[in-house]
């Protein structure tokens, strides 16, 4: 019995030691978001989630700096979090960080919300994404009862581009409330920060119950985190961080390349390479080289325009240049063709990526750097053209016309000459000694039609 007893415990030990739960402290894992909400940066964020759910992580903690970013990356990333079985905690830090705009929404949508003092959050309302959507800053972007009554009386198109903005920004406030709602945060301050773009200090945000947590480090996030109760999928969840170990989540190379290649400049510049590389191996084919870089380049930049909010208008205006600057080389027009070419050019470059989100235009600069590199280009192949044209024909049918021959025998119609140390078939209409010049009159085929030459002009 002693021995059997001896047994079970030996065995419950040996378990327990093999038991990971047991054995180790529980895990929690920290990413950092500093910058625009983009691709990359939802990338970033459902890998290192997904990894936090493989190692049953107590919770995953963001810390947060951001001015906004991309609607669609950051709807996809509150989806990884409202459908994620380990707590998202996002923490807004270093002191003057934000969560600003698309922040705001990730806050909200977050398990538990924290920040630290002198950040700040808001200003949630939906920017400009496309040409022609009105930014609602001119007139009230949620009507009164009144201003409804009106419109319904006698409405006019010129509303349309007014009733886009508050399309969108009604389905802002739906969203954003239902993610209030979700976590039991202040429902109408969210609103406002849809409709009326308010902002709040850390401070602020906790007296209204925007937030949950102001710590001042994360030390002290960590503690008071202990013990917190929170609600994933439906079920309250008891956090215990006394003994949790904290890993942090480093983005790789595909979340470092993805970032650098959906950069808009970037993208823009690897669009131009494409180009010219496509354009300098069509005019020199077999050359591989420019064709296989300008491919490459070519297609990461579709890739990136693929998920950057492109203008369409813009990207056929700036083809449409270089086109016509393309065009202007090839049959000179004075300038018109260049010029408008250019004007093209600059247009499109500008317009191409026509969004007021933060960081998602092309820099002027850059503009200005391509735009004077492309003219310096297509005016240097200009003047090469022009140069070639009061050059003398060296090669082809044209070049053999008006040339000098030598009769190698003598003959009264048809017999043999020599031009340019070739000896050919000619056709004349008057006869030729051997040795006798002859100019070539005209070529069919592979012979020549001759004249003789006179003995003054010979002389000459």
């Amino acid at each position: 019995m002693r021995l059997w007893l001896l047994s079970v415990s030996l065995i419950l030990c040996l378990s327990g030691s093999l038991n990971p739960a047991t054995a180790q402290s529980q895990q929690a894992y920290i990413i950092e978001i500093d910058g625009v909400i983009s691709p990359a940066t939802a990338d970033y964020f459902s890998r290192s989630l997904e990894q936090a759910v493989e190692a049953d992580a107590a919770f995953l903690l963001v810390r947060l700096d951001t001015p906004g970013g991309l609607d669609l990356s950051m709807r996809d990333m509150i989806k990884k979090i409202i459908s994620s079985p380990v707590p998202v905690v996002t923490y807004v830090t270093p002191g003057g960080a934000r969560a600003a705009s698309a922040g705001t929404y990730l806050l909200y949508a977050s398990h538990v919300a924290a920040m630290t003092p002198a950040t700040n959050l808001g200003a949630a309302t939906p920017v400009q994404m496309a040409p022609g959507f009105a930014t609602g800053e001119e007139k009230s972007p949620v009507p009164d009862a009144e201003k409804d009554k009106d419109q319904e009386a006698s409405p006019e198109p010129a509303e349309n581009s007014d009733a886009m903005t508050r399309k969108v920004v009604n389905d802002a406030v739906a969203y954003i409330r239902g993610l209030a709602e979700l976590r039991g945060r202040n429902a109408d301050w969210a609103e406002k920060a849809v409709v009326e773009a308010k902002s709040l200090t850390a401070e602020a945000a906790l007296e209204q119950n925007v937030i949950d947590i102001v710590a001042a480090n994360q030390r002290d996030l960590i503690q008071q985190l202990d013990g917190r109760i929170v609600k994933v999928l439906g079920n309250e969840t008891t956090l215990d961080t006394e003994s949790v170990v904290l890993h942090e989540i480093l983005p790789d190379w595909r979340n470092k390349v993805l970032e650098i290649i959906t950069n808009p400049n970037i993208a823009y510049i690897l669009m131009m390479i494409g180009i010219y590389g496509l354009i300098f191996e069509f005019a020199n084919p077999g050359s591989i080289v420019p064709g296989t870089i300008g491919s490459i380049c070519l297609l990461l930049a579709l890739f990136s325009f693929q998920i950057l909010p492109i203008n369409y208008a813009g990207l056929a205006l700036l083809l449409l240049g270089i086109a016509l600057m393309v065009a202007e080389v090839f049959q000179p027009s004075f300038g018109v063709l260049g010029l408008g070419g250019v004007a093209a050019f600059v247009a499109g470059s500008v317009m191409l990526i026509d969004t007021e989100l933060p960081g998602y235009g092309v820099n002027i600069g850059v503009i200005a750097g391509v735009t004077v590199s492309t003219v310096a280009f297509f005016l240097m192949a200009l003047g090469m053209v022009l140069r070639n044209r009061h050059h003398p024909i060296v090669s082809g049918q044209e070049e053999m016309i008006g040339a000098i021959c030598v009769a190698d025998e003598s003959f009264s119609e048809r017999g043999k000459v020599l031009v340019h140390s070739e000896r050919w078939t000619a056709r004349t209409h008057t006869p030729l000694q051997k040795g006798d010049k002859a100019r070539v009159k005209a070529l069919d085929g592979l012979t020549l039609e001759v004249e003789a030459i006179a003995k003054d002009e010979e002389a000459t």
